[in-house]
């Protein structure tokens, strides 16, 4: 069992929060993490895909104050959004008798109208967390190449051989194109979806460029701009922003697009192995877009992130401003010997972080020049946890 760092803030928040949403994508582990916590206090599990769970919950009211003194564990949540109003009459009452925390535990897939219906109905009574896949510190030290190569999803990062993986990850993009995306938005034509997320994969770690994509697809730039709000509300896609505060400077105002798993980026560009990864022009960009992952799931709520990119060439990967107002200026290289260019040095002028750091393919930690320092992903993770 891999333990995964985001337990001691769920349980943090189960403790201080009537209702707590976990979220992330199908197949990320959070119900194994649920179940887990469930455990260890008193928990009913009940999983809305199952019609006869479904049934119980025919009076939602009457069942659940049944089960008052339980954490009650409700999965794929999405699929009863009429369920919110329900919780919130229980919380409510719960809170009269002095019962302020630890009620529910709702686990689903992120999606405009759940946030949006659950955030409306429960405000005040609700906290979000996001789990994704395994990051690079919660796997071995020596497994940074096959977390590159097979992704962070639990049954990809586990299977027994490369080729397992790759049947698996193959299998799960088919069964979000057909059956999952679905679910959350108009109908889309499936064979578009996949091109386009496999465009994404190609551009992994680019500018956006929806005018070109939407041409490649033959379709106009609002469809384009609502299948990668989907992709990005099912934390599939990220978007990260570019930094926007110096007004004295001609900024990239463009964000960067990353398939946030690797291995569901090398699935999709048919990358089987290590040996096929290393071998194509989206290395570089993969590599960066792991980094990436594996850093924000590790930073501390209230962190900000994004790209610094000038028109004359200034440049840094990530921009970390963290609580406190300290700012982190981190450069991703996949390169064994880091060198950085002049491009870096520009921004770090402009930007005057705290501290600067270079990320490279190796695992000694040591000084690049006075102001930077050279040292392995996994350190750099724990950096940013306070580890």
């Amino acid at each position: 069992m891999i333990q995964r760092h985001l337990r001691a803030r769920l349980v943090e928040a189960l403790d201080s929060t009537p209702a707590v949403a976990l979220l992330g994508p199908r197949q990320v582990g959070k119900t194994t993490l649920a179940l887990k916590i469930g455990d260890s206090r008193p928990s009913i599990y009940l999983d809305l895909e199952s019609s006869s769970d479904r049934a119980k919950l025919s009076d939602p009211e009457a069942y659940l104050a049944v089960h008052e003194d339980e954490l009650v564990i409700l999965d794929e949540v999405h699929r009863a959004p009429g369920l919110f109003q329900q919780l919130r009459g229980l919380i409510d009452r719960g809170r009269r008798r002095g019962k302020t925390a630890g009620r529910f535990l709702l686990l689903g897939s992120a999606s405009v109208d759940l946030l949006q219906q659950s955030g409306e109905t429960l405000a005040g009574r609700i906290s979000y967390l996001e789990l994704g896949p395994f990051d690079a510190l919660e796997t071995p030290v020596d497994s940074i190449q096959v977390l590159w190569a097979r992704g962070g999803f639990p049954s990809s990062f586990l299977a027994a051989s490369d080729a397992a993986s790759f049947r698996w990850r193959q299998d799960f993009i088919r069964t979000y194109l057909e059956r999952e995306i679905p679910q959350f938005g108009p109908r889309m034509p499936a064979e578009t979806l996949r091109r386009l997320w496999t465009m994404l994969a190609h551009t992994q770690s680019e500018l956006l460029n929806a005018a070109n994509l939407a041409r490649a697809l033959g379709v106009d730039g609002k469809t384009v701009a609502r299948y990668l709000d989907l992709l990005v509300d099912l934390r599939l896609v990220r978007r990260l922003p570019p930094w926007h505060r110096n007004e004295g400077k001609r900024l990239i105002r463009s964000p960067k697009v990353y398939v946030r798993d690797s291995g569901i980026a090398h699935a999709l560009l048919r990358l089987a192995s290590l040996e096929d990864v290393l071998g194509h022009p989206v290395a570089g960009g993969s590599w960066e877009g792991m980094a990436i992952e594996s850093i924000l799931a590790a930073a501390p709520d209230g962190t900000d992130a994004s790209f610094y990119r000038t028109s004359a060439g200034a440049e840094v990967d990530l921009v970390l401003e963290l609580p406190g107002g300290q700012k982190w200026a981190i450069e991703v290289k996949r390169s064994s010997v880091p060198k950085l260019e002049r491009g870096f040095y520009h921004a770090c002028q402009d930007l005057e972080p705290r501290r600067r750091f270079v990320i490279y393919n190796g695992t000694e930690r040591y000084p690049l020049n006075p102001d930077t320092e050279a040292l392995g992903l996994r350190q750099m993770v724990e950096t940013v946890a306070g580890i």
